[in-house]
């Protein structure tokens, strides 16, 4: 059974830039990775402050190796994330 990973991201405004390079930056790796089956960034189409991720592995261990991979630390740890004003993250599993 795949595991997925659905988050909500807001940052102010003059950190969009930022925050959806950074994104889009962690994509190129994340796709890479053995165990993810997807990654798809959304922008809020109302509001560019807002943005949503689906993300998709084989299984847990799969989303555990990529949260311990260097671009996740680079890009989200050390770029996204500081900027955030607030994130929510919902793990579920596909049926």
């Amino acid at each position: 059974m795949s595991f997925a990973v659905i988050a909500r991201y807001v940052c102010a405004e003059p950190d969009v830039e930022e925050v959806r390079a950074a994104l889009l930056d962690a994509r190129e790796g994340t796709l890479q990775e053995p165990a993810n089956q997807a990654y798809i960034v959304h922008q809020d189409a109302d509001d560019p402050r807002v943005f949503h991720l689906y993300e998709q592995y084989t299984d847990r261990s799969g989303f555990d190796a990529h949260t311990n991979s260097p671009h996740f630390a680079e890009h989200i740890l050390g770029r996204v994330r500081p900027k955030l004003l607030d994130r929510t993250v919902t793990f579920a599993n596909v049926l």
